[in-house]
């Protein structure tokens, strides 16, 4: 940027894209102020974290016959009809019924108030997990798919290329839908009949998401080793390496550097994807915002409010992996 008419363009360039984006903010503001909607931002802090009501209830059908307070503990104690005495510690709540009272089974005994996570909350954190589970697995998948496609052995690489050509030539929505409907129902029938437990709906759709994952993590492992120069191999064997040790030690490192990048991008397409996982009844947080919005009417708001915070989970995973392409680089 030495030159004068270069910077000059440059800082132009740059007004015209900033003016861009508040000609867009400032349209869509303006296109909304046109329309019958009530913006109620206040309730998405809400959805994040809350101040709860809780209730104790009763369990059983009596009369209150005593409410005893020992230093910080206070206990209900109620009469059932059979003469027994059930004890209820109430302790954190302000109590809502007197001795003598006649007490039904779901009647109110003390309430508290309780912090507790929101609705955008769980799902943030349940698209969180599920992201973190399917990634791993998925590398695991497509590091061994990668070495096994540019394998020597012919069962081996096309038992790869089946994998990887059946996992990309079909959607990841049906994909979900078969392991959900057809292996949920296969493998837990199997597992009930030997009275065992069942496996529940989230590892089937975080296997459904590894193994889309690792077809393409298969392909981008595939690529960086056969970048590296076959000279690398030829110099591990001189050394007296076996081939794992040389994939291992030599040109794994090597062709990590290199697959960095579009690891990235296809771990971002993951956490994306997770999305899908909705329509197994899975709460992440597009579910959760849909959950949300039928409860609130604040659809703009809180969709605003979730493509925000995939956005965050993206770019924070984005400057993760800059920061292990800078680390290695120093290496």
């Amino acid at each position: 940027m030495n030159d004068p008419l270069s910077k000059k363009k440059y800082n132009l360039w740059l007004m015209f894209f900033f003016v861009a984006i508040f000609g867009m903010v400032g349209s869509f503001v303006l296109a909304t102020s046109k329309i019958d909607y009530t913006w109620r931002w206040y309730q998405v802090p809400t959805y994040f974290i809350h101040h709860e009501t809780v209730e104790i209830t009763s369990e059983v059908e009596g009369t209150v016959d005593r409410i005893e307070t020992k230093g910080k503990t206070t206990t209900v104690y109620i009469k059932s009809d059979d003469g027994s005495e059930v004890a209820y510690d109430t302790s954190k709540g302000k109590i809502q019924v007197d001795e003598g009272d006649f007490i039904f089974p779901g009647d109110i005994l003390a309430t508290y108030k309780e912090w507790r996570p929101g609705l955008l909350l769980l799902g943030l954190l349940m698209t969180l997990k599920v992201s973190l589970y399917a990634i791993a697995i998925g590398v695991v998948i497509g590091i061994v798919g990668g070495v096994a496609r540019i394998s020597a052995n012919p069962a081996l690489s096309w038992f790869s290329y089946t994998y990887v050509e059946l996992i990309r030539g079909t959607p990841l929505l049906v994909q979900i839908f078969i392991w959900y409907y057809i292996g949920s129902t296969l493998v837990n029938q199997i597992l009930t009949r030997y009275n065992l437990f069942e496996i529940s709906a989230i590892w089937y759709g975080v296997i459904a998401l590894a193994v889309f994952t690792g077809a393409y993590v298969t392909e981008i492992v595939r690529s960086g080793i056969q970048s590296i120069n076959r000279g690398q191999s030829e110099a591990g064997r001189s050394l007296g390496m076996t081939h794992f040790q040389t994939l291992r030690h030599i040109i794994l490192p090597q062709a990590l550097r290199r697959i960095l990048p579009p690891l990235a991008g296809q771990f971002i397409s993951l956490i994306k994807d997770s999305s899908l996982l909705g329509i197994i009844a899975i709460r992440e947080l597009t579910k959760a915002t849909r959950e949300a919005v039928t409860t609130s009417f604040a659809s703009f708001e809180l969709f605003f409010t979730c493509a925000f915070l995939y956005l965050l989970l993206t770019f924070t995973l984005s400057l993760f992996v800059q920061y292990l392409e800078r680390r290695m680089a120093t290496q």
